[in-house]
């Protein structure tokens, strides 16, 4: 690097590398199971993505596999829970709309057949023009897959954009777990609006020429052929009603940008159904010949958020552009472009992470944006102070002896982590000096954890926990391997005891947003059979200072664990069948005129059975009764286990009943301030006063005064539930169930639910 950070040698001897790295940087990668294989090559630049809601999308040449990354607190295998679903490619290939389709269809005969070879082999060979191939191979797979932050669907969770080879552009959610839905087509959207507006980006542009042009052919292809996308942090805008009163209404936007240089910013209310969510469409010229690759800048200092698109080229410069927007609250951008990296040295820019961090020494917040060029990392830190935008940039080499494939980056502490195709990870942590920042890196050898591999592909979980690789066989004494089995394998990034940690001092108060933290404790605790002592008196210290109900979900989660650590793994998969079931004979039956003694004789004669089948197995019947001579003492070794779980039962019930009471009385606070309730909500309000009060042990001032000032609002109301089967009343008697007199029962949503109880949301009874 240059004066801002430390200078490293061109091809590192890695010994002396390591060596020089710091201990309390030191990494250890360890082997996660299960290792997932694709039916598919992986396609694309970056063919792995790690979204916030835990899911792990994989481009390959026929769909998209993602794999959802679950917390089962009622499952005792060891192995990482992964829910796989995929997103199929389109049957069809895509075809850019360029002009009508009689005129398209002349131009396309005229320039195949032209005498000038610089046209007809152009045109030939290029598989936007020719997306069919007809002679070459079909281009199928995808090109680039990208996830929307939290909360942008229906469901609260992320979108999926997909691009394909053909330069097809969608988007998808899942909305019932097992099928992916397209929402909206954006190529055929985006070619519709050129086509009305005569193929212009402004409307006082001068008409290019005539569809006829093989340079004005080829521009209206290269407008439309999306390059890369990517998504930008939710935002608020300004939505008026009907009686002149504004709303804030959430919105995302969609850069995507082109072959051109043109960048199209999608805008779309939030949550996001479909082609009737998009607010608009605005382009931006970015003036990059040659643009590879596009990531977001948001910078956001006190109550003021600003933005702009960081554009990399496949020639070498980097340059933030502003993105101008109206109706957004709080938003503001750049007065003109900013040139980060101005070379043309040929590098290309291959990706670019633009990641949020707090400056210790300029005591404000600051922008590091980091981009793989070639073997490189080209590094740039952004502040804004009183003499405006700061920028200190400079390159980190001697990292790889190859062109990086693969960069991710971890948001949250801003490390940031590269791979070759020789199997070698490195990691990059940043160290803020007084000026700008160095960097601190160390070695991971894929190779020590999964043997001999190449990769294609990393994504850092969210919280860090973890890191996915995508990888095939590699070199094997020195023989390239005969057929290549794409897999997706995970390492650990951090120890139980960072994982730990970091889930007690959490901001975010939520366990599903950490489900990698969670998995790693989850694991931890079903090899050792325990909670660690350090663990659990921090968690009662954090219960006890501030009484949230995060440390009491999270506290529940440990328990329930280890009560499943506890258990007997069954030796045979639940969901088969049993044949030891005797068989039961016509004339044995009751109907049959059988005697008692008759039921008694028959199941002595099956229960003798067994015996005789274990004597022809080779089984000797003294070593029978000397194993039944054995079983009083494995009774009497199994009788404190059996108190242990007893004794984990009853600390789980508590923990799920103080969770009760207090998504009780927060349903009570909300009955007592008339908030916004939905239309079919019903809250058996005297019942859960009731079952509050029915406990003498349960002294909760807070509850009993809020009880009082309901109750004297509801005089002799008493708003029962009624079964939604036969209408009768449902009596609230019990916590976790409602049972009609016609014996209908109903679950209530409470913390049993092991969703819920990882998802953290507010359950209540049915209403």
């Amino acid at each position: 690097m240059a004066a801002a950070g430390r200078e490293e040698p061109p091809l590192g001897l890695e010994v002396a590398e390591e060596a020089a790295a710091s201990a309390g940087f030191r990494l250890t990668a360890v082997r996660r199971e299960p290792a997932v294989r694709l039916q598919h090559g992986a396609s694309g630049l970056e063919p792995l993505a790690w979204s916030e809601d835990h899911r792990v999308s994989v481009s390959t040449a026929r769909s998209i596999a993602v794999l959802e990354q679950l917390s089962d607190v009622h499952s005792g295998g060891q192995d990482m829970v992964i829910h796989r679903t995929a997103v199929p490619a389109p049957a069809a290939a895509c075809v850019l709309k360029v002009g009508p389709k009689k005129e398209v269809a002349e131009c396309k005969e005229k320039f195949a057949s032209s005498a000038d070879p610089t046209v007809s082999q152009t045109f030939m060979l290029d598989r936007v023009f020719n997306p069919e191939g007809k002679s070459l191979t079909p281009m199928r797979g995808f090109k680039y897959s990208s996830w929307s932050p939290l909360g942008c669907d229906a469901n609260g969770r992320c979108l999926l954009a997909a691009l394909t080879m053909d330069s097809r552009l969608t988007i998808h959610a899942n909305l019932n777990r097992l099928q992916w839905v397209q929402l909206v087509d954006l190529t055929e959207l985006y070619g519709e609006r050129l086509f009305e507006a005569g193929y212009k980006l402004c409307k006082g542009d001068a008409p290019r020429g005539e569809l006829g042009d093989f340079p004005e052919f080829q521009r209206r292809h290269s407008m439309q052929a999306p390059v890369r996308m990517e998504w930008s942090g939710i935002c608020t805008t300004q939505q008026v009603k009907h009686n002149n009163e504004c709303r804030d209404v959430g919105s995302v936007l969609l850069a995507v940008l082109f072959e051109s240089g043109a960048i199209a910013v999608w805008q779309f209310q939030l949550p996001f159904l479909g082609k009737e969510s998009i607010t608009s469409c605005n382009t931006i010229e970015s003036g990059i010949s040659s643009p590879s690759v596009l990531s977001w800048w948001e910078y956001e200092h006190g109550n003021r958020k600003m933005s702009g698109l960081i554009v990399g080229s496949a020639y070498g410069p980097v340059k933030i552009l502003p993105v101008n927007l109206k109706a957004v609250k709080g938003y503001f951008t750049l007065r003109q472009p900013v040139v980060l990296w101005q070379e043309m040295d040929q590098l290309p820019v291959h990706s670019i992470k633009c990641i949020p961090l707090y400056h210790p020494y300029q005591k404000c917040s600051c922008s590091l944006v980091v981009a793989a060029r070639g073997p490189y990392v080209f590094w740039c830190l952004l502040l804004i102070s009183k003499a405006g935008l700061n920028v200190h940039n400079s390159h980190v080499t001697g990292l790889h002896s190859l062109p990086i494939v693969s960069m991710t980056a971890d948001k949250q502490n801003g490390t940031v982590y590269t791979c070759s195709g020789d199997g070698k990870v490195r990691q990059l942590i940043p160290i803020f000096t007084d000026v700008a920042l160095k960097f601190e890196h160390q070695l991971i050898k894929l190779s020590e954890v999964f043997g001999s591999v190449r990769t294609h592909g990393i994504a850092v979980s969210p919280c860090g926990a973890y890191l996915a690789v995508i990888t095939t066989e590699g070199m094997a004494n020195g023989l390239h391997p005969v057929s290549k089995n794409y897999q997706v394998q995970f390492v650990t990034l951090k120890t139980f005891e960072e994982a730990a940690a970091q889930l007690l001092e959490s901001s975010v108060q939520n366990l599903f947003r950490q489900v990698d933290l969670t998995d790693l404790v989850r694991w931890k605790i079903l090899r050792d059979k325990h909670i660690p002592q350090f663990l659990q008196e921090a968690l009662d210290k954090k219960i006890e200072s501030c009484g949230s109900t995060y440390f009491w979900r999270f506290k529940l989660f440990l328990l329930r664990i280890l009560y499943q650590s506890m258990q007997k793994a069954p030796s045979e998969a639940t969901w088969r069948p049993s044949h030891e079931d005797a068989k039961i004979l016509i004339s044995d039956s009751p109907g049959m005129g059988s005697t008692e003694d008759d039921q008694e004789e028959g199941t002595s004669k099956q229960a003798s059975k067994p015996s005789l089948c274990d004597t022809g197995k080779g089984v000797d019947l003294d070593d029978t009764a000397e194993d039944s001579l054995h079983q009083p003492s494995d009774t009497a070794g199994r009788e404190p286990m059996e108190e242990k779980l007893l004794e984990i039962q009853a600390q789980i019930e508590a923990v799920e009943m103080h969770l009760t009471r207090e998504h009780m009385k927060r349903v009570l606070g909300e009955v007592y301030l008339h908030t916004w309730i939905t239309e079919n909500t019903s809250i058996p309000t005297r019942g859960v006063c009731d079952f509050l009060m029915s406990d003498d042990g349960y002294d909760d001032r807070t509850a009993r005064v809020l009880i009082g000032h309901i109750l004297k609002k509801m005089n002799k109301q008493t708003f029962p539930e009624h079964c939604s089967l036969c209408k009768e009343i449902l009596p609230f008697t019990d916590r976790k169930q409602a049972v009609c007199s016609n014996g209908h029962i109903w679950l209530r949503l409470l913390q049993d639910n092991p969703e819920s109880l990882i998802q953290g949301f507010t359950n209540t009874p049915v209403m």
